[in-house]
Parts: C-alpha cells; structure tokens; sequence
C-alpha cells in the first residue's frame, strides 16, 4: 500500500497545529545555530582586529585594558609609560618598526587616536582610499566608517564624551563642555576599511594630540615633518606603544624584556586566549541551555501529537480494519512528524541565519568590530542533530496509533 496518500490528508488535517509544530522546532533550531555562529564570528573578528598589533607595551597594569583599549579602542585612563622606553625601543637593533599610540580626545563621538604615519597604514599594508596620508601636525585621516569627508574641518573635546557615532543633543553638548579651544584638525585623507573598531577613529599624528595637552610635540625643531625620528630629550609619556619585531625569536625576547618593573608587554593573542576561553564557556552553557530547551520543545510537540493520534483513532483503525498491518499506521504516523521535524529544522536553519546577521550588526554598531558571519557544518550538524532527536520523539505517537484493538478504535 502507498502511505503517500494518507501521509498528505494527514497533514492537511492537522490546520493550524502543523504551523505551530514547525514554528516551536524552528525557534529551537534557530537560538542554537545563532549561538554557534555569533561565537565563531567575534572569535575571528576580533583575532583579526589584532594582527595589526604584534607586541603591545604598556605601563604596569591590566593587560585586558591595555588590549581593549590600544586594539578595540575601549578607551579608558590608562598609566603612561617614559618617553624613554619609546627611545630605547627605536634604537633597539631587534625592532623593525615601532609606534606611539596616544589617545584621550573625541571628536562627534568618534575617538581620536594618534600615532604616526607608518602605523596609520600598519606599516605600509593599508590604504588610503581618498585624499593623502597625514604629514603635518592637525591634519588627520578618517576611518572608513568615520563618516567625515576630505576637507572637513573638526574640534576635538577631552575625555569620551559622547559614544562612537553619536549624533544625539545630549552627546553634542557634553563634547561643547571639554571641548579644546583652538584646536583643530583637518581631514587630509580616508584610509580602507579594516573590519575593526579603527576603521570609527580619526587618527591624527601623535605630535599634535601631545601638543593639544600641552606637552610638546617631540621633536627637537618645531613645525618639521611629523613621525620618527623623535628627540629622546621631548618625548612625552605614552599610553601604549606598539612594536614590530624582526622576528619571533626577537618578539618572544622583548616581551620578556619588558616585562619586567614598571612595564608590561604582551601579545594581543594572550588576553584573547582567556576571553575566548571564557567566551566559549558562556556558549557551552548557552549550548546545553538550547539543548535543554530543543527537549522540552519536543517533549510538548510529542504531547500535542499523542493527543491528535488519540482523536483519529477511528482512523486508523478503519485502515488496519481494510488490512492495513500496523507497521503502515506506524509509518504514516511518523511520516507526519518527521516532515513537521525536518520543515522546522529548515526553517531553523533561516531564522538562526537571519538571527546571527541580526546580531552581527548590533555588535558592528556598538563595537566597531566587523563580525563576519559565516555557515557551515556547525550549523548543519546541529540542525541535524535536532532532526534526529525529533525522528525519535516521533516514534512515541507513531506505535501508540499501531497498537491498540480495532474493534475499540472503530467503536471509539
């Protein structure tokens, strides 16, 4: 016998229960396959954000505020190092390159970071896309997503005030109260997009943000090009300084270095190693909470499906009464819920697709960090794991419709 036939007058007999079966496995899917991708995604989103920094050094303190300050521009007061560690570095034959970052100004809500020329492009692998690169003092290059035009012409404020991209009265009047009188910036050039929170900064040269607080511009003559090499005698106290070793022997060298007294270095990898460890923590739970979730789903669609096999037990006992052998009820029985299963699974799929996009977004607008979301076998491997726990929630209401006497199903 064909089963097709009852298999689709089944399903058109369930209404409005069919649509709610696959919503209920659908949204189950789904909050399990955003988990997976959003956290693979700020994974490489923000290992790439930090390729830019191979050694981070800084003032003895918390190497997590170093790194989410310096990297993903979480600006907060950090201890400043000698200008001295900045010569010492320069003059040190294991250090390719070496930069100053300085920060603490903010401009319509978008930070404003100095730092010379060379790092501006990470040392030449960036570039810019529209106008010139900075070479003297209050000119400055916008961040793709800076949202400033060549030509314009800006005012930074002390402090963070405001947020990035914040256009709001309240943001506005809180940048006009630390606002630096006389200072201004013209932007020269607009570099490429990085996929990181740098691509929402104006970065100006280090000199003029240290002469904007009033501690020279580190250069033995005043009004020169902007950049290395700096007077040993003027260099001003830095929140962070950014080196490019030779090679990793020399990198694995200088961390060591430095690491001692009054300073710290480190690599950007070191600290994300502990947020992802956390991070992956907080979605092993998130992951069992799903799981736990996805079986209570299936638990109440199993009770809901039992009760409708109840109601058609006249049913299928007229098939098994026309000769019909039990293991065909059980077939077309199961059939209904594992087509329900497998409809919600793909709709799953979507709505946990569109769902991690969603989220992506939000931490795009919020971070500056670009979360490139991605879908693979993670995805395909939980949405088929969840088919294959619904396949076996459906055999309960498929052998309670093949057991049972006929005469009681026809009397029923």
């Amino acid at each position: 016998m064909n089963p097709l036939p009852m298999i689709l007058a089944d399903l058109r007999g369930l209404k409005w229960i069919g649509p709610v079966v696959v919503v209920l496995i659908a949204v189950a899917v789904a909050v399990g396959i955003a988990l997976g991708a959003q956290e693979r995604a700020f994974r490489k989103a923000s290992a790439r954000a930090a390729d830019d920094f191979p050694l981070l050094i800084g003032a003895s303190g918390s190497a997590s505020q170093l790194v989410l300050s310096a990297v993903y521009l979480r600006l907060e007061a950090l201890p400043l190092v000698e200008g001295e560690a900045l010569r010492r570095l320069a003059n040190d034959p294991r250090v390719e390159r070496v930069a100053p970052i300085a920060f603490g100004d903010v401009v319509a809500g978008h930070p404003v970071i100095g730092a010379t020329p060379d790092f501006a492009t990470r040392w030449g692998r960036l570039a810019v896309t529209e106008g010139r690169l900075f070479d003297h003092e209050n000119e400055a290059v916008a961040g793709a997503d800076a949202g400033f035009a060549v030509g314009d012409r800006l005012t930074p404020s002390h402090g963070h005030a405001g947020s990035p991209g914040a256009d709001d009265a309240a943001s506005r009047a809180e940048e006009a109260r630390h606002r630096h009188e006389g200072a201004e910036y013209r932007i020269v050039g607009r570099l490429a997009p990085t996929g990181g929170p740098w691509d929402r900064a104006v970065i100006v040269p280090v000199e003029t943000v240290w002469e904007t607080h009033g501690l020279g511009d580190g250069h033995a003559a005043d009004g020169g090009p902007v950049g290395p090499p700096f007077d040993a005698e003027r260099i001003p106290e830095v929140p962070a300084i950014v080196v490019k070793p030779k090679s990793f022997a020399a990198a694995y060298q200088l961390r060591s270095e430095w690491r001692r007294g009054a300073t710290q270095a480190l690599f950007p990898a070191e600290v994300l190693v502990e947020l992802h460890s956390v991070l992956g923590d907080v979605e092993r739970i998130l992951l069992v909470a799903s799981a736990l979730d996805d079986g209570l789903v299936f638990l109440a669609v199993t009770a809901l499906l039992v009760t409708v096999v109840g109601l058609r037990r006249r049913r299928y006992a007229v098939l098994r009464a026309l000769g019909a052998p039990r293991r065909f009820v059980l077939a077309v029985v199961w059939s209904v819920a594992a087509i329900l299963v497998a409809l919600g699974c793909l709709a799953g799929l979507a709505l946990g697709w569109g769902a991690a996009l969603a989220v992506s977004a939000l931490v795009a607008g919020h971070t500056g960090l670009g979360v490139p979301v991605t879908s693979g076998l993670p995805e395909l491997t939980w949405a088929g794991g969840v088919f294959l726990a619904g396949s076996l929630f459906a055999l309960v209401p498929a052998v309670i419709a093949g057991r049972g006497d006929v005469v009681d199903g026809l009397a029923g």
